[in-house]
């Protein structure tokens, strides 16, 4: 991915779980309970496109915070 995209991608996270009322630290728990082993500094990380997010945490994420994947892959 382009660090243009991983920016992008990292901002609709961000704006879903704010949205969601979800914080970082809420967000890693469930990732690690689903086995998914993310930091709450791993998740900063992918917020500000500093991390590149493997299809396997798209798609967990998407489940966590009730969105589809295209929500959090909508480049537009």
């Amino acid at each position: 991915m382009d660090k243009k995209t991983e920016i992008k991608i990292g901002k609709n996270v961000r704006k879903i779980r704010i949205a969601k009322g979800k914080t970082q630290d809420y967000l890693a728990a469930k990732l690690q309970l689903n086995g998914c082993d993310l930091t709450r500094s791993a998740v900063a990380k992918i917020e500000a496109g500093q991390r590149h997010l493997y299809p396997d945490e798209i798609i967990l994420i998407s489940k966590i915070l009730g969105v589809t994947c295209d929500e959090i892959l909508n480049l537009d």
